[in-house]
């Protein structure tokens, strides 16, 4: 999806746009889905492409929706983020590449994969219907 920067900042409001494409972070324990704990789906709100589901998402304390795989590999791509002195690996959306969160290995939480992706609530819609 080749949307110009100028159509980015029509689209989505201030906030949206700082964390989507500006790679950006909400605070925590601010947005609406990090407490979500109804059944759907996640999408991401720049283009709509299904990205997590509430089979997935488990609480880990740390302010942000949290899940630990997406819904379909195809439809997030990752990279290194030296940014703040520490390395990180970014997630991102497959369809529009907006920044979602990070994903962090490891950690113990006792998830199938032992991987939490930490993702913005700004960067998602939540679809109580499902894909």
């Amino acid at each position: 999806m080749q949307i110009s920067d100028e159509e980015w900042r029509k689209r989505l409001s201030p906030e949206e746009y700082q964390v989507l494409r500006q790679s950006g972070t909400e605070r925590p324990f601010t947005g609406e889905h990090w407490d979500n704990e109804r059944a759907g789906t996640y999408r991401c709100r720049a283009c709509g492409a299904v990205l997590f589901t509430s089979e997935t998402k488990f609480d880990a304390r740390c302010g942000w929706p949290s899940f630990y795989q997406p819904a379909d590999d195809a439809n997030v791509t990752y990279l290194k983020d030296t940014t703040l002195g520490m390395e990180r690996v970014e997630v991102r959306c497959g369809s529009c590449d907006s920044h979602l969160g990070h994903v962090f290995s490891g950690e113990g939480f006792g998830t199938p994969t032992d991987q939490r992706y930490c993702i913005n609530s700004i960067s998602m819609t939540f679809d109580e219907n499902g894909a």
